[in-house]
């Protein structure tokens, strides 16, 4: 079965609760898209100003992170230099983070990859997204610190519902037969018709928005996408 992870992009804490919510019991790893409206023109939770009282509390243990005992989570970091974030988004619990090849200064991811905690590098899945423009050979200085790579299949990141750019196939294909081993998630327009497309070529994991989400059974719709 294809693995397929549901994403989420929410502008508050209560839109976060309510949108995990949909999941629980449907799958255990939900992706939360985080942008900076920097390297994306959407601002997101939780870089809102007003976001802090909620980031605080959880921080603090007051509260736990929405859902926290049925869900785990991947944080995606729309967010420039999004690794100097690295230790916030590991304390909210993350399992999983996708850091963006053009939103990082080489030189400096490559040595915070290198450098990275031990106990980091066995509890928290590190993806690198790249874009459907960018050439596969920039990969190179990171393939060993990563666990996964994450191919957009959309241009315009940053927004959910965005046209499917047909790049991203060979992009896929090109990966697969250059680094064999690496896992490829796919986030980006993955919907019933282009889902099938993304599979066959070559990709180990669906990264799915819209098409979960607008959905009228979120449930069925899920086991549709894990069975292709």
């Amino acid at each position: 079965m294809t693995e397929i992870t549901p994403a989420i992009l929410v502008e508050s804490f209560s839109e976060l609760n309510e949108k995990l919510a949909k999941f629980v019991n449907v799958t255990k790893l939900v992706q939360i898209d985080i942008c900076d409206g920097k390297f994306v023109p959407v601002v997101s939770w939780p870089m809102h100003e007003g976001d802090k009282s909620s980031i605080e509390r959880v921080l603090e243990e007051e509260e736990g992170f929405p859902f926290w005992e049925s869900l785990d989570f991947e944080f995606d970091l729309m967010v420039i230099n999004a690794h100097k974030q690295f230790d916030f988004f590991a304390r909210l619990g993350a399992k999983k983070i996708v850091f963006h090849l053009e939103a990082e200064t080489e030189s400096d991811f490559k040595e915070f990859l290198e450098s990275m905690d031990p106990y980091f590098k066995d509890n928290i899945n590190i993806g690198l997204a790249i874009n459907t423009t960018t050439d596969i050979a920039k990969l190179d200085p990171f393939i060993n610190h990563i666990d996964f790579i994450q191919c957009m299949g959309i241009e315009t990141i940053g927004y959910q519902g965005e046209p499917f750019d047909e790049r991203v196939l060979k992009q896929i294909k090109d990966i697969k037969t250059k680094y064999p081993e690496i896992k490829i998630s796919v986030d980006g327009s993955v919907n019933e018709n282009t889902a099938p497309l993304l599979v066959e070529a070559g990709a180990d994991r669906l990264v799915i928005g819209s098409a979960l989400l607008q959905s009228f059974d979120i449930r069925e719709t899920y086991k549709y996408f894990e069975s292709l």
